[in-house]
């Protein structure tokens, strides 16, 4: 199937936005009028340039307030279609989209409508071109892609056809079923845009606030299993309004914009494979069935710290590397991988951001089928050389250049730990420390729904509603994604300013991407005794987070006293509790985090994050970093 783009769907001037398009993979563009406009080529030299690039001409648009209007404004709509037909044949494309009309002298009625679009169709057929009539959600008297379809099926020409875009249906919830109804040869172009689900005035919401499907909460796949269903074999395109992305770097959005088609599809194909003629051959969603491992960077006195830390959290090395300057450090089913090596991607990331996470394992069903349907979602492939008697792990990269190893069962790549590693046989007892609970990814704001569209169309994970932590510096955006059965979460943070606690985090380590690891207990209180008998030192909190917690929830004086002596913090909702601790921060702003999770709980604490900013602000302060 087709895929295209429409040109105000990402930032730019016309080249530019073509040469993103063209390298993002599309077949096309819908070129919108204004781009056209702005650009000092003619018609046909625009037209050439675009198919130099290997891009069709989908669409034209957008034609305005045609259908209904009186005379003389109707004789005048005529003459303006008119007129954008000939600009049409000198640019090479043959279909036109015309909204729904919104001028105030437009008159209802599906008749009246029905026969200006017989008249068009007959002179559109005159030069070799089509009309397509799209109902915007806001249409003065169309709205409903219902109704447009009955305009179109009583304009009754071979010439006139139906647009359909998704938010026009979802953002006023017409159940997407109905077109189904609709025959799919008279179906003659579909745009896809999604977006999050806000309740304001419906143009405002459109021009602003749409992305791209699976970025955000309207039934975006519903709707196309319903169009394909009818039959049609035109193009899929993507029409986004979006402030964010207009002033994004187009690369980047574009590559985001057909990741989000070839995973719509794939969708589509997997919920309906009769519907979808030439799906992309590639394999399903990888499951995840836990985090294989982390692994720092670090060189010097930042390895002493680390390795310190991770010593008093109860950790001990378990194994050291056959080839490299690698130690494993294990408790219960967790591994952190301190790397040491002074050549190589490791040592490139130390140099860039000082100590950081620069490789995290996921452990899949599959992992080759995992890399491979990466790669089709346009991820970069990561390979470094390997020694004798090293595995060959498939990986790509992640967020800011990070690496991503995927591990599995079945071809033999989670023996790496025996196969790569020497084995310490003197492991002690260590501090109830079972596996790892989340993972923290800091970004920027602007970059959050690309990362969050990266894992959810790679993997089965689910997300949480996007919710503001407040941090006494600014806002920080958050949102959690997790497999289906809590074996993996990561939480995507995104700063707006360098002020807060994660926008200083990532301006000082030049954009490293984890800002800290939650740990999980199975009994918080045994936990934070050990560690503290291991020299531990918690973040500690002000007495009056634990009057306010008296304050809030129905506690006994014996628990608060508990919660109080190992600096946790607690929270509940209507299925549990939840209690997390913290380390000090270290290495610029990363810190670990302990937790227990009770009951049913799925949150990650987020009432107590500003007062566990405020108590890093608070130390590291004290520390003599710059105020903030």
């Amino acid at each position: 199937m087709k895929t295209s783009i429409a040109t105000v769907s990402i930032s730019g001037n016309l080249v530019e936005k073509l040469e993103a398009i063209a390298a993002a993979g599309f077949d096309g563009i819908e070129i919108f009028e204004q781009d056209f406009i702005a650009h000092d080529g003619n018609p046909r030299e625009v037209g050439d340039l675009i198919r130099s690039m290997g891009l069709d001409i989908t669409l034209f648009q957008p034609f305005r307030d045609f259908e209904g209007l009186p005379d003389p404004l109707r004789a005048k709509a005529f003459d303006r279609a008119e007129r954008k037909f000939d600009l049409m044949q000198e640019l090479g494309t043959d279909l036109v989209l015309i909204c729904s009309s919104c001028h105030p002298e437009a008159l209802g009625g599906i008749d009246r409508a029905a026969e200006d679009f017989q008249v068009l169709g007959e002179r559109a057929a005159k030069r070799g071109l089509r009309v397509g009539f799209e109902a915007l959600a806001w249409g003065r008297h169309v709205n409903d892609h219902r109704d447009a379809w009955e305009i179109v099926r009583r304009a009754d020409h071979a010439n006139v056809g139906l647009v359909l875009d998704s938010f026009h249906t979802l953002a006023r919830k017409i159940d997407p079923e109905t077109i189904r109804r609709i025959p799919g040869d008279k179906i003659f172009f579909v745009q896809l845009a999604d977006a999050p689900q806000i309740t304001m005035d419906l143009l405002y919401w459109s021009r602003h606030f749409r992305n791209m499907p699976g970025e955000g909460d309207l039934p975006v796949t519903d709707f196309m299993r319903a169009v394909m269903a009818t039959g049609y074999s035109g193009p899929i395109s993507l029409e986004i309004f979006n402030d964010q992305f207009r002033g994004g770097p187009a690369k980047a959005i574009a590559k985001d914009g057909y990741r989000s088609l070839v995973a719509l599809m794939d969708d589509v194909y997997r919920a309906e494979p009769a519907t979808v003629t030439d799906p992309t051959p590639m394999p399903q969603r990888a499951r995840i069935t836990g985090t294989s491992f982390v692994e720092f960077a670090t060189r010097g006195d930042d390895a002493d710290t680390l390795e310190s830390m991770l010593t008093t959290l109860g950790f001990q090395e378990s194994g050291t590397h056959i080839a490299k300057k690698l130690a494993v450090w294990t408790q219960g089913d967790i591994r952190i991988v301190v790397n040491h090596e002074e050549v190589g991607y490791a040592a490139s990331a130390y140099h860039m951001h000082g100590t950081t996470v620069c490789d995290i394992g996921i452990s899949v069903d599959a992992a080759q089928a995992a890399v491979l349907r990466a790669q089709h979602l346009g991820a970069e492939p990561f390979r470094q050389p390997t020694g004798p008697g090293e595995l060959d792990i498939p990986a790509i990269r992640g967020l800011s250049g990070s690496v991503l190893h995927f591990i599995d069962d079945t071809s033999g790549l989670s023996d790496v730990w025996q196969v790569e590693f020497t084995q310490n046989p003197t492991m002690g007892p260590d501090a109830g420390l079972k596996r790892i609970d989340h993972l923290a990814q800091t970004m920027s704001y602007d970059e959050m729904l690309s990362w969050s569209l990266f894992y959810t169309t790679l993997f089965q994970m689910r997300k949480s509603p996007m919710v503001d932590v407040v941090d006494p510096d600014g806002l920080v955006r958050s949102q959690a994604l997790e497999a289906p059965d809590g074996t993996f979460r990561i939480t995507l943070n995104g700063a707006e300013t360098h002020r807060t606690m994660a926008g200083h985090f990532l301006a000082d380590s030049f954009g490293a991407s984890v800002q800290h690891i939650a740990l999980a207990s199975d009994d918080i209180f045994a936990t934070s005794t050990a560690l503290l008998a291991r020299g531990f030192e918690p973040l500690p909190m002000s007495d009056n987070y634990y009057a306010d917690l008296v304050a809030r929830f129905d506690l006994d004086a014996a628990l608060l006293d508990r919660l109080k002596a190992g600096n946790i913090l607690y929270d509940e909702d209507s299925n549990g509790a939840f209690f997390q601790f913290y380390s000090r921060p270290y290495a610029g702003g990363m810190f670990f985090e302990i937790v227990e999770r009770r009951g049913g709980y799925t949150g990650y604490g987020a009432p107590n994050a500003p007062f566990r900013i405020a108590a890093q602000k608070r130390l590291m302060r004290q520390k003599g970093m710059p105020k903030q």
